[in-house]
């Protein structure tokens, strides 16, 4: 993420976070406004384009998303007024944008948490990842069988964020959008994701515990995301972003017999 990016996306989370009335349909909406983005690349360039005046920005955006919301529209003024490193940039912030929204919109549904499972059924079903990530597939259809899979479980935001994201793959693959909107999640709420391998279940005390020293150690409230993976054999193997502790059975057996061989 180039650095104009980068702060454009900041002062945007800051407007979206300043925003009144966030609901569902804001999320829905900028969801909508990243995927006509992505589709049409005279849009994407006339907005991303920092040799235009961010006022004639600001035009196109009342002109072409004139029907959406005033909330959407208060804060797609200020993404575009920003200048961002490329037009792919400019349509990732607003996608994340639209993942923020469905989160603030309701603070009390366990996105991380379904975004996770989901995550887990498409690893154990190759056959479902393939027809979500083809890139012959109909996008429309893929987001309605995401509905159909997930609408009688997940929360509506959830359901929202992966209907969407499939919509609008960008030649990303599925895993990679929910694994990016579990990390989006986790930043709005100010939490900080760990996946936990374990041979077998963890107690809510074990989890307890788990949780208070990783917030201790990485200064900020963590969200368990438990693997069940019975070759850590014992123990347990924790990852938060590109860190990992690996206090499994396996990998102190690996060590041991490293050290037997050399």
């Amino acid at each position: 993420m180039g650095s104009a990016t980068t702060q454009a996306l900041a002062a945007s989370t800051a407007a979206l976070a300043e925003a009144k009335d966030v609901t569902l349909d804001t999320a829905g909406e900028l969801f909508t406004v990243a995927r006509l983005m992505g589709e049409s690349g005279q849009l994407s360039g006339a907005l991303a384009d920092p040799a235009a005046p961010a006022g004639l920005r600001e035009q196109v955006v009342a002109k072409v998303f004139g029907g959406v919301s005033n909330t959407t529209r208060q804060v797609l003024s200020v993404a575009v007024g920003e200048r961002w490193s490329d037009e792919a940039g400019l349509i990732a912030g607003i996608e994340e944008l639209a993942i923020r929204a469905a989160a603030i919109a309701e603070p009390k549904a366990d996105i991380e948490g379904e975004l996770f499972s989901f995550l887990r059924v498409i690893a154990a079903n190759p056959e479902l990842e393939l027809a979500l990530g083809s890139r012959l597939g109909d996008d429309s259809a893929k987001g309605s069988l995401v509905e159909k899979l997930i609408g009688s479980t997940a929360s509506a935001p959830t359901t929202l964020i992966v209907s969407s994201l499939v919509r609008q793959p960008r030649k990303r693959r599925v895993r990679q959008l929910l694994s990016r909107a579990m990390k989006i999640v986790s930043a709005q709420g100010g939490r900080i994701v760990a996946t936990v391998h374990t041979a077998a279940p963890l107690s809510a005390a074990q989890r307890t515990r788990l949780g208070a020293s990783l917030a201790a150690r990485y200064d900020g409230q963590v969200s368990i995301n438990e693997v069940i993976d019975p070759s850590v054999v014992g123990g347990l193997r924790v990852q938060v972003a590109d860190d990992v502790i690996d206090g499994s059975i396996s990998a102190r057996l690996a060590d041991l017999r490293q050290k037997l061989a050399g």
